[in-house]
């Protein structure tokens, strides 16, 4: 198969955009009211742990992706049902990630719009860009990721200027203990934006100078994790916790707060642009990831199948759910311990446990070859 190379710089664009995607526009922590960006700082700790797991399973392996791998820990025929079972995976929460913005543009953008030609239109781009390949879609992320840093900036200094903030909203501190911030934090705000870095897995192998590529992965985790630190803290100082709880876009809803001397408002376009990005980017590693899983089971390049999957993706993305209540109750309660916690971290858990032992055993041999060489030299 023809292997796809991306650079630094675009392996940093794809990482910030897949981890900011559409959670920027919904936000995180608001479970913990007050002490959401408690409940984040604790999360993005642990985040680096997690992005460190990832890292160091991919240079257990190095130069092959996740579903080499699984052929490596176990063998060819697992591999392949593995694959399958990761591919649904990807293909699922591609869907689930596309209905995020069908629901944004339908509710509050183009109200009068069917949600299925905002995503039709969304599914035809991203079609194109998957058959094009990860070269593409990485430098489309490098050429607007400085747009979408500097227009979440710049709404902060809008909500700021205009006198929308109010910092008497992240007090008391801890008035409810640390239990709150648990309940918020795991498992959804662990699998949401870290456990999801398990793309990482089959993006990383493209990476044509993978000597830096950790420390770029990092800086932007860290960056991305920051930049939602910020829209969550923009959510509750504008709108108060009970309001950014009942919204289902709150950071829009903060958008919207913005009136700057009766000229500067409605920016609602800055909000649109940032989740139409993060949603593009998002979406599009999730499919391609479900296509790769198909290259490698039936051996065929995943440009094959991609015209086909994407066209299948956009008709589930509106036969997932009934409404939007039910879309994030599946994706809040129900994917997080069946589906995420596993997938994420129960099997990679395992494989990098079995390499660990087969690295173990190849160094045994070597050391037993290099003693035996030794004894009938001497």
């Amino acid at each position: 198969m023809l292997k796809e190379n991306i650079s630094l710089t675009q392996l940093a664009a794809v990482v910030f955009n897949f981890h900011i995607g559409s959670t920027i526009v919904i936000g995180l922590g608001l479970k913990a009211k007050e002490d959401a960006w408690i409940a984040l700082l604790i999360a993005l700790g642990l985040g680096i742990i997690i992005t460190m797991f990832f890292i160091f399973m991919i240079s257990l392996a190095p130069g092959k992706n996740l579903f080499e791998m699984f052929e490596y820990c176990f063998n060819r025929p697992i591999a392949k049902g593995l694959s399958i079972v990761y591919a649904v995976y990807f293909f699922y929460y591609g869907c689930r990630i596309i209905r995020d913005f069908g629901e944004l543009i339908a509710s509050t953008v183009l109200p009068l719009t069917p949600i299925e030609v905002s995503t039709i239109i969304l599914v035809l781009v991203m079609g194109y860009i998957l058959y094009m390949g990860l070269e593409v879609l990485a430098r489309t992320a490098e050429i607007f990721t400085p747009y979408a840093f500097v227009f979440i900036m710049l709404l902060f200094i809008f909500l700021y200027a205009g006198g929308n903030l109010d910092f008497s909203n992240i007090r008391p501190v801890l008035a409810g203990g640390f239990k709150p911030i648990w309940s918020a934090i795991f498992p959804y705000e662990i699998v949401r934006p870290y456990g999801q870095l398990l793309v990482l897995t089959y993006i990383v192998s493209s990476v044509s100078n993978a000597k830096y590529s950790k420390r770029i992965i990092i800086y932007s985790v860290l960056i991305s994790s920051l930049l939602l630190l910020l829209s969550s803290l923009m959510i509750i100082l504008s709108l108060g916790h009970d309001i950014g709880l009942r919204s289902n876009f709150p950071l829009l809803s903060a958008a919207r707060l913005v009136s700057i001397g009766n000229f500067l408002q409605r920016i609602d376009a800055i909000v649109v642009f940032c989740m139409m990005l993060g949603t593009l980017v998002k979406s599009c590693i999730y499919i391609y990831g479900g296509l790769k899983a198909l290259e490698y089971v039936f051996n065929q390049t995943f440009r094959y199948f991609a015209i086909p999957m994407v066209c299948i993706v956009g008709v589930f993305t509106t036969l997932i759910a009934r409404n939007y209540t039910d879309h994030l109750n599946e994706g809040l309660q129900s994917n997080p311990f069946l589906l995420h916690i596993p997938l994420q971290f129960g099997l990679p858990v395992l494989m990098v446990f079995i390499m660990l032992i087969k690295h173990r055993n190849k160094t045994s041999s070597k050391k037993k070859m290099t003693s035996k060489y030794t004894e009938q030299g001497s």
